[in-house]
């Protein structure tokens, strides 16, 4: 038998969240898991005993910090399926335990074609965490596979794929990188400057409202405005102005001059085509070209 499958649910639950914590923080303490499970001093020891017995090389006490260390020679114990971390981390991950979810025979979502891969999520969280720059063999659509100095702060959905936000010492400036065009992460020896963090990213920091109405085209713009529970006959929401292209393409809003569009494509448009001046990646929002 498995080591793992004698253990009660509830160890392991917490032996998967140290084992979790290890991998995309970096490090946990008992405070953490006593905190999580509202556990005692005395349990969590044990528990970290445990999980030290599972996997020896994973984790270094540094007594300095009272807490555990991931090891350089790391080996996750737990199998973590990469949706379903994605979505826990944006969510605030549970109890550690992460299982591909049983599919409902009645119930369907959206397919998703692009699994990123669990150990360049890792790689990524442990970076974000400790703000820390890192090098990437990164490969684009335009120039190939390159060498790329990034220094990551946050990861996002764009509702196709997943994208690090990161300061790009390449070209000097904050943009988004595709997780799954990430193909090696390594540590880089040089400090994260404080031109590089989250705070200095205007786009990132900067709030703008989008303000969504039924397209003009429709004859029954009422259905719409029954989807998005408008109000009015509008919807507003409020974005960082680094995301809110990814949003207007992702829900096909005609952003065009008076909202020219009407192949049937958009089913709603953009009220205030003024915002668009203040957000990123213009290219791919429907007609913001014609606002140029």
């Amino acid at each position: 038998m498995n080591a793992i499958d004698s253990l009660s649910h509830g160890q392991k639950q917490r032996l998967a969240f140290i084992d979790f914590s290890l991998q995309y923080f970096g490090q946990v303490s008992r405070q953490d898991l006593i905190k999580k499970f509202a556990t005692g001093l005395a349990a969590a020891t044990r528990d970290f005993a445990s999980y030290k017995q599972l996997a020896p090389d994973n984790l270094t006490l540094v007594h300095q910090t009272k807490s555990y260390h991931r090891g350089q020679h790391f080996k996750a114990v737990f199998d973590h399926d990469p949706e379903v971390i994605l979505h826990g981390l944006a969510k605030g991950f549970g109890d550690g335990l992460s299982q591909p979810l049983r599919p409902s025979e009645v119930c369907f979502d959206a397919v998703q074609l692009i699994h990123p891969n669990t150990e360049i999520i890792a790689a990524l969280m442990r970076a974000i965490q400790n703000k820390q720059a890192i090098e990437v063999n990164y490969v684009s659509v335009s120039s190939g596979e390159k060498r790329r100095q990034i220094v990551p702060h946050a990861l996002v959905n764009n509702g196709q794929r997943w994208h690090v936000r990161a300061y790009d010492r390449t070209h000097e400036t904050f943009t988004d990188f595709v997780v799954t065009r990430i193909k090696h992460i390594q540590h880089c020896e040089q400090k994260t400057r404080a031109t590089e963090t989250a705070d200095k990213d205007s786009n990132w920091q900067n709030m703008v409202e989008l303000k969504l109405i039924p397209h003009p085209s429709l004859a029954h713009g009422e259905a719409i405005a029954l989807d998005y529970q408008m109000e009015n006959g509008s919807k507003l929401v409020q974005t960082r102005a680094a995301l809110a292209g990814y949003l207007l393409r992702q829900w096909s809003v005609d952003c065009s001059v008076k909202h020219q569009i009407t192949t049937g494509v958009c089913q709603l448009a953009l009220a205030n085509p003024e915002v668009l001046a203040n957000i990123e990646h213009l290219a791919i929002v429907p007609g913001a070209t014609t606002h140029r």
